[in-house]
């Protein structure tokens, strides 16, 4: 017995013309606050609000970042800026020593290797293992 396998699962449906149902709510509720700060605000004061609204309402309808609806780029935004943030490194000068001069002056220091932690090296690279120092 054979069965239909569906496919284009990732596309949305399309209603009242070229919308999907997400762009619909979208555009409602935008052009809902609108109304509301046009109606309860003078229009001198409302302006601001209006050009706001409108714009994320438009942004969220139709807008993609890397092939992303805007909400979720909206969503990583507002999360970043209200999160906490974790600094594990903050960098302190060092203080030149006196017996820092020759490193000043371009010339590192190349350590010496004996024989036996040469072939130890070549061993440990031979099976990709870490050695400690």
């Amino acid at each position: 017995m054979r069965f239909q396998v569906p496919q284009f699962i990732n596309i949305e449906d399309k209603i009242f013309g070229p919308l999907t149902v997400k762009q619909f709510v979208y555009l409602v509720g935008g052009a809902g606050m609108v109304y509301i700060f046009y109606r309860f605000l003078p229009f001198y004061v409302a302006v601001v609000p209006i050009g706001l609204f409108a714009a994320l309402a438009v942004s969220l309808a139709f807008v993609k970042v890397n092939n992303k609806p805007f909400i979720f780029t909206l969503e990583a935004a507002l999360r970043y800026a209200f999160s906490t943030r974790l600094y594990l490194w903050k960098h302190q000068p060092r203080k030149i020593e006196a017996g820092d001069e020759s490193r000043e002056a371009g010339h590192p220091e190349i350590p010496a290797l004996s024989e036996s932690k040469l072939e130890d090296l070549t061993w440990a690279l031979d099976i990709n293992q870490h050695v400690k120092k």
